[in-house]
């Protein structure tokens, strides 16, 4: 099959799950023989995109501002000029601005036009282009019942649901307890030191994440005569420290202030799921998706979290004793210490009793699978 050019098209390349994502398929695409090329403002992750093989062009297409459209024409030369296939929208502005460019090129010459959907944007004629790729990639079967549901116009047939993926080798199945992962985050953290279990609670510093429902529970759990601890990896962060703040008074005020850890964020992520005992997901808004669980499952601890949205998803398919209906804090404190209380066998129930079983469980959310699929989906477009 001939070499294809896909160009796709976000606001930056600075963090986060969709920057991820394009350099996923940038470096699957370069990999299996073809062109991958990304329009962004440009950031912290372009040198390990161009190291991948894929090129970068800087246009800031995500700034929010009617001077963004300039952009236009300069992209419908890009489109022309590399001979592309395949334009691939991640984000709405720029899906505008690409979609403007396509609209004046020659039919003959003209790209396919992909969108992925990668969250629960808030629905509206702006969110719309989303819906409107010859091909639309849902990040879960969330996102494609929230597409049908607010853009009923949307063919079905043209919805792919291709979950995100995590690489199993970098987040390697953990014996239960793992006390010399244990042992070095307490190093580093003399907060979560001493026998008791280890809650785990990754997330960036906003209220969005459910970290005051966090410290309810450790609270809750530690009143229960449990001496649990609580690591918070990512919530530390420059600009919210009003917000840790906030926090910190409210562990002192529920006396467990002495059992918390907040963090910056931590790059051996996967340490600290094998150091926890259980890992939280409690997320105050619907997520697209829930990498946490896939993650956490994959290291081989069991997680506990609000049942809506992507999260609720996985866990009802996953780990259904974990899926708790949301904000009921007596449910979740239940669910938590039933955990916690019999380790062994919430691990079991994870593993199946079958420590070989875990790869083909998560199959479907592994980043090779993710990749396979969104290229197929462009050789829908592109067979020949």
């Amino acid at each position: 099959m001939r070499r294809l050019t896909v160009v796709q098209l976000l606001p930056a390349l600075q963090s986060g799950g969709v920057e991820r994502s394009t350099l996923e398929i940038a470096d699957a695409l370069v990999r299996a023989g073809h062109r991958a090329i990304v329009v962004s403002a440009g950031g912290r992750l372009v040198p390990a995109l161009e190291a991948a093989g894929a090129e970068h062009i800087a246009l800031d297409i995500g700034r929010k501002s009617p001077l963004t459209f300039r952009h236009v024409r300069r992209l419908r030369a890009l489109f022309a000029d590399s001979g592309a296939d395949i334009v691939h929208a991640r984000s709405r502005l720029p899906a505008w601005v690409g979609r403007f460019a396509l609209r004046g090129m020659p039919a003959a010459r003209r790209p396919h036009f992909v969108t992925t959907v990668h969250g629960l944007n808030s629905p509206s004629r702006y969110s719309a282009i989303m819906a409107a790729g010859e091909r639309v990639i849902c990040v879960s079967d969330t996102v494609r019942a929230h597409v049908l549901r607010h853009y009923p116009s949307t063919d079905p047939a043209v919805l792919r649901t291709i979950p995100r993926g995590i690489d199993p080798a970098a987040f390697p199945f953990a014996p239960h307890p793992d006390r010399a992962a244990r042992a070095r985050i307490a190093a580093l953290h003399p907060a979560l030191g001493g026998d008791g279990p280890l809650l785990l609670l990754p997330g960036r510093g906003t209220r969005l994440k459910g970290h005051a429902d966090a410290l309810a529970l450790l609270a809750a759990l530690r009143g229960d005569g449990l001496d649990a601890r609580l690591w918070m990896p990512g919530a530390r962060e420059p600009g919210r420290e009003a917000y840790i703040a906030g926090l910190e008074r409210d562990a002192a005020q529920a006396g467990c202030a002495d059992a918390l850890a907040i963090t910056p964020p931590t790059a051996a992520i996967a340490e600290a799921y094998a150091a926890s005992d259980l890992v939280l997901q409690v997320s105050r808004k619907p997520e697209a998706f829930g990498r946490t669980v896939i993650e956490a499952l994959s290291v081989g601890r069991p997680v506990v979290g609000w049942a809506h949205g992507g999260v609720g998803e996985l866990l009802r398919e996953l780990q259904p004793a974990g899926a708790v209906a949301p904000f009921d804090a007596d449910a979740l404190r239940r669910a938590a210490g039933a955990m916690l209380l019999q380790p062994e066998i919430s691990q079991a129930k994870i593993l199946q009793a079958k420590p070989a079983t875990m790869p083909q469980r998560l199959q479907r959310y592994s980043l090779a699978t993710m990749q396979a699929a969104t290229l197929a989906c462009y050789r829908e477009l592109c067979p020949e």
